[in-house]
């Protein structure tokens, strides 16, 4: 109730008055059942446009300390980011990262959309970055196609830093449906993992037409910072394990 509300009374009509936005392939979305929407994230913005052109609910794993502050502040959150969609996910003990996955999978077997950002934080420059494996780990489990996402504008409406949003023509495109059933029983297989999600971001960067780079983008702003500071950056290494490289993209990283 709350996430109609929000989508139909008192957040989405506004959102489309001021950032007309001119959407694609959204025939692509399932009418029922669970699929995985990934998406490209160039701002916290995306989390609001996209849903806004798709019909079913859609779900983002969230950090649970969206849901935890204290007071009156920590109540209107709560209920904020409940409206929009979003499942919290503890991330702070050394279970979180499966926790994360579970509750992602739990949301695709009911028969829902989830929202995943397979680059694991926004881009620091408008590039597509590698992709994190848990997006397909996920789609392995559940046994659900991923449909790619890709919105365009949004780093103008809301660059990083920024607590205004400036007025921009925005898109989204949806692409085709990817089916991975061939990889039935293969959850947990890392190549067969990094095979599927190199080709999710294949397909997020031929929707965009972003440039892709191949290293995550977390290290790559660690990289940008330390040129910042002065310090000579580190040769890039990727991180490995559960906890590193599968668990889901929080909403406002």
């Amino acid at each position: 109730m709350l996430y109609r509300l929000m989508k139909y009374v008192l957040l989405g009509p506004l959102l489309r008055l001021l950032w007309p936005t001119k959407v694609s392939g959204a025939e692509n979305i399932p009418a029922s059942g669970g699929a995985i929407l990934a998406g490209n994230h160039l701002a916290v913005a995306d989390s609001f446009f996209m849903p806004l052109y798709v019909r079913r609910k859609v779900t983002f794993p969230a950090k649970s300390e969206y849901f935890t502050e204290k007071g009156i502040k920590g109540r209107l959150k709560k209920w904020f980011f409940s409206g929009l969609g979003q499942i919290p996910i503890d991330r702070s003990g050394g279970s979180a990262a499966q926790a994360a996955l579970d509750t992602a999978i739990r949301v695709l077997r009911e028969g829902h959309l989830l929202g995943i950002y397979p680059e694991g934080t926004r881009s620091p420059d408008g590039r597509l970055y590698k992709g994190k494996t848990g997006v397909a780990r996920i789609a392995l489990q559940a046994g659900v196609p991923v449909i790619p996402v890709v919105t365009i504008g949004t780093d103008k409406v809301n660059p990083i830093g920024s607590k205004m949003w400036w007025p921009r023509r925005l898109e989204v495109r949806f692409g085709k449906p990817l089916d991975f059933s061939r990889y039935e029983g293969l959850a947990g297989d890392r190549f067969i993992e990094r095979s599927i999600t190199d080709e999710i971001m294949y397909a997020l960067m031929e929707l965009s037409g972003q440039e892709y780079v191949d290293i995550y983008a977390a290290k790559a702003k660690e990289l940008a910072a330390a040129e910042a500071a002065g310090m000579r950056p580190d040769v890039p290494k990727q991180p490995s394990g559960v906890d590193a490289d599968r668990v889901p993209e929080s909403k406002a990283s």
